[in-house]
């Protein structure tokens, strides 16, 4: 069975800082910047769990003025 976490991803959007929690079952760097382009209204929000889209890349979200994603497990605390 599945077991979902909370998590803090933190980035900036044109250098102002923004933050947001979601959960999920795993996430690594490239889960936290797609999801980070989401946040900021780039990237496309699966309307099923299980549909396929195209995840938005490092790269790619940087064109659009993200920057410095950094995400980790709720209960955690920052890096200063």
């Amino acid at each position: 069975m599945p077991n979902p976490q909370l998590y803090i991803i933190d980035y900036q959007l044109h250098g102002q800082p923004r933050s947001f929690i979601i959960r999920l079952e795993q996430l690594d760097s490239a889960e936290a910047w797609h999801w980070a382009s989401c946040d900021a209204g780039i990237g496309i929000i699966p309307k099923f769990g299980r549909e396929k889209i195209r995840k938005v890349s490092r790269p790619m979200a940087e064109r659009y003025g993200i920057t410095e994603v950094r995400w980790r497990e709720s209960g955690a605390r920052a890096a200063g």
